[in-house]
């Protein structure tokens, strides 16, 4: 089932799709235009996911919050409901200070969260799925509104999961994590073009070992690493889903030229970019698991 809103004026779109036995995403390719979030709900059995050409376990009853550049694939997509929604419909950056989820569901952590549901929860989000069913087949002048009033219900409920889950908020209290997502989502935008940690302590207004000490406290990765660790994965992301050359690929990530990206890349990698793409990953087959 593909249940889908669209606002032709602002071009606001949310979907919600269930019982799907084909349902992944391919960023460089057929789904490149389509700028949408993902939240995934694992109903079933544990099943593996492809997300960038790296294989997880997605285990029962969890979720798992995939961004709009990332590609991935299900080995039971049957078994997932998922939310999709785009900007212009609700944007997570301005809701921020609403939530607490530009930096910590989609921006915070580099890892993937698998965040679990225990049976209240769970309860709470079934009832909410049903609720949003009902929504999507009512058609009416405040059917937007009612969609993103229960999209924000899901992603607070979520956010707050996440959080109890994942985050020791006495060590990192919400005004320092928040600057931990101002740098996650600022080097989101600019790391094509910007890889030194001193560009973005200065836009944060801080100094660059002020940010080594709040990443510390958060995921043990440095501020550089973070700036580095997302250079790699568009690498890879290029390298696995487009033909582009390793010179065109330095020139698309902000590097002097193919061989200073060899050497960065084969250095984090331990891959030379050619070995990497010579060793694609396979394609996920079904588990066959029950929902």
């Amino acid at each position: 089932m593909r249940l889908a809103y669209k606002n032709n004026k602002t071009s606001g779109e949310c979907r919600l799709i269930l019982d799907e036995p084909e349902f992944d995403r391919y960023f460089y390719g057929k789904d490149r235009k389509e700028k949408l979030l993902t939240i995934a709900w694992n109903r079933g059995e544990s099943q593996a996911v492809l997300i960038d050409g790296v294989q997880y376990e997605f285990p029962n009853n969890t979720i798992l919050c995939l961004m709009v550049n990332q590609t991935f694939q299900f080995a039971n997509p049957e078994c997932i409901v998922a939310w999709q929604f785009n900007r212009p419909f609700y944007c997570i950056v301005d809701h921020d200070k609403e939530v607490s989820c530009v930096g910590f569901l989609f921006y915070g952590s580099r890892d993937m969260m698998f965040i679990a549901l225990n049976n209240v929860m769970q309860y709470k989000i079934d009832l909410l799925l049903k609720v949003f069913l009902d929504e999507f087949e009512t058609v009416d002048n405040i059917q937007q509104d009612m969609l993103q009033m229960l999209l924000k219900r899901l992603i607070i409920i979520i956010t707050r999961l996440a959080k109890e889950q994942f985050l020791n908020e006495e060590e990192l209290p919400e005004s320092k994590l928040s600057i931990v997502r101002q740098y996650n989502l600022l080097v989101e935008k600019n790391y094509k073009v910007e890889h030194r940690v001193k560009f973005y302590a200065d836009q944060l207004n801080r100094s660059p070992k002020t940010l080594a000490n709040l990443f510390a406290l958060y995921n043990d990765k440095s501020p550089l690493a973070i700036i580095q660790d997302r250079v790699l994965l568009e690498a890879k992301r290029l390298l696995i889903y487009t033909d582009k050359t390793s010179k065109e690929i330095a020139y698309d990530l902000g590097f002097a030229d193919a061989a200073h990206f060899s050497a960065f890349f084969k250095k984090l990698a331990s891959f030379a970019p050619s070995d990497f793409r010579n060793n694609k990953p396979a394609i996920l087959t079904s588990n066959n698991n029950n929902c």
